[in-house]
């Protein structure tokens, strides 16, 4: 007779109970049945095993707790124990560091969170935060077993206060592979990184149902909280993949760029393209004329490593660039204002953005370089109205607060209150660098002339001409390349092409910096 679910017949010795142990495991590998699997594919997505299997190197993968099954009843629950109770757990490697892992496997009660699925999490997240190795989820449930009832929600209860507590301690990745929904929606919002997938995956807290009942609005459930919006409107995912394959690959990618922890400093590798390589093409990639775009990307790809960058939050506020990228092989988190979207200038959400990062960078030992080219705040009653103060204070904080080497380089403009929060010498930069072409004054030199010599352009005979030359006076007396270099302003101004020798240099003498903060539980930073 049979003493475990799909258990071979009672076993009288060693070999019977081993071979009874491989029957059970086997039972486990497979999943409750052929035709949840085929469900699972019909809706063009992988199972758990599947997807750990390419998150992690191969063979690599140790499950904890694969035979645990929930204790409910109610409901027809004690007529259904399935093993894993819809969560594997475990740790593997990914480029041979550790990784701890958690899948929500739907074809089991949809993936949904009930009392034993979530202590499971619970344990591996605990494993995490105490080995000081990286956790990714890889979410594709329901939300809570509702005959579970309210221990279901205490489950999540407790995922919420481990993310909090491993934040800024180990490297967080959510992986969202299929819906989302409700209180579930929070542990990724707490995770460091959220990757999503084109059509399979979904995150809000009221579905289209209850958008309907309550606002009468018709939408459908991507549209509302797919990849696409979540990438491109809400900024809540940093990451939005076609397929995932691809997106377990970047997941990979992005590890190699990573501490296991925050005691540690991310894996450098030996580069092949040289420290001293010059920039020629930096010189025809930025206009000196300031009212000219171009592709802050490009300048980007000029100074790393062979090119290589991983943005975050690509397709969200695209005025601020916010990358990770190697120089002579030592991983850097680069932010950059970007001209060829609003011209570069900071408003509400890319404050927000810069300011998430910046901080992750500081949490992780990642150095920060900022590429500065930022003609000021957007104006408007909008972003006045949506709080441009206390979310640009958001930004400043962040700089003020990151201890890790801080380095900046002035491109072109650099202008009022944007100058000074985008990491200028005087909230802590530990270098600040500018090019010839730099112009950092209080504003542009016309909206200065038109304040400064009102009088004289009003009075002139030829007020335009007058305003001319008091521009060009102007920019003569304060906005020449030099002026902010003769104050100690900045630490010197370089040759373009010169940009990636001096950064790799600058980064090699500050790499033992250690700064002290004041004696605090934490601070309180804007909202």
């Amino acid at each position: 007779m049979s003493n475990l679910e799909g258990a071979p017949v009672e076993a009288s010795d060693v070999r019977g109970r081993v071979a009874e142990l491989h029957a059970i495991r086997e039972q486990v590998r497979r999943g409750p049945s052929d035709r949840a699997t085929e469900a699972q594919k019909a809706k063009g997505k992988l199972t758990a095993r599947e997807r750990i299997d390419l998150l992690l190197d191969e063979g690599s993968f140790s499950e904890v707790e694969p035979l645990r099954r929930h204790r409910a009843s109610g409901f027809g629950l004690e007529a259904k124990k399935p093993y894993t109770d819809g969560v594997i757990t475990g740790w593997g490697t990914v480029h041979g560091r550790t990784v701890f892992v958690y899948a929500h496997d739907f074809r089991i009660f949809g993936g949904a969170l009930g009392e034993a699925h979530a202590t499971k999490i619970h344990k591996i997240m605990d494993m995490a935060i105490s080995a000081g190795a990286p956790l990714v989820s890889l979410n594709d449930g329901a939300g809570a077993r509702i005959q579970e009832g309210v221990s279901a929600l205490a489950g999540y209860g407790g995922i919420f206060q481990r993310n909090t507590k491993a934040s800024g301690v180990i490297p967080q990745i959510s992986v969202m592979l299929g819906p989302c929904a409700g209180g579930a929606a929070y542990s990724p919002a707490l995770t460091d990184f959220v990757f999503m997938v084109r059509e399979t995956s979904q995150m809000f807290i009221t579905g289209p149902d209850v958008v309907r009942a309550v606002t009468g609005e018709e939408i459908t459930q991507n549209g509302l909280g797919g990849a696409d919006v979540h990438a491109e409107t809400s900024g809540v995912a940093h990451f939005a993949y076609d397929d995932e394959e691809t997106c377990l690959e970047e997941v990979r990618y992005l590890l190699s760029l990573l501490p296991q922890n925050n005691r540690e400093n991310p894996p450098r590798v030996a580069s092949e393209d040289p420290a001293d390589r010059t920039g020629d093409a930096l010189l025809d990639l930025v206009p000196a004329d300031g009212n000219r775009p171009y592709d802050m990307r490009k300048v980007i790809e000029e100074l790393v490593d062979d090119g290589d960058h991983l943005e975050i939050h690509e397709r969200w506020a695209t005025n601020i660039i916010c990358a990770l990228a190697r120089l002579d092989g030592q991983v850097v988190g680069i932010v950059a204002n970007q001209p060829q979207s609003l011209a570069g200038v900071l408003d509400i959400e890319a404050s927000e953005k810069a300011a998430r990062f910046i901080q992750m960078c500081d949490a992780f030992n990642i150095p920060i370089i900022t590429l500065l080219d930022v003609p000021g705040f957007l104006p408007g009653v909008d972003q006045e109205h949506g709080g441009i103060i206390r979310h640009g204070a958001k930004l400043l904080y962040a700089y003020c607060n990151a201890t890790v080497p801080r380095i900046s380089v002035i491109l072109r403009k650099a202008y009022g209150g944007a100058y000074i929060v985008m990491d200028s010498q005087s909230i802590g930069a530990d270098l600040t660098y500018a090019w010839p072409t730099n112009e950092i004054a209080v504003m542009g030199a016309e909206g200065a002339a038109n304040v400064i010599f009102r009088k004289q352009i009003a009075e002139a005979d030829d007020p335009e001409a007058m305003r001319a030359r008091m521009v060009k006076e102007y920019k003569a007396e304060l906005m020449h390349p030099y002026y902010a270099a003769e104050r100690g302003l900045i630490d010197d101004v370089i040759d373009p092409v010169e940009t990636r020798s001096v950064l790799i240099k600058s980064l090699a003498m500050l790499a033992t910096k250690h700064a002290d903060l004041p004696s605090r539980k934490h601070g309180n930073p804007p909202q």
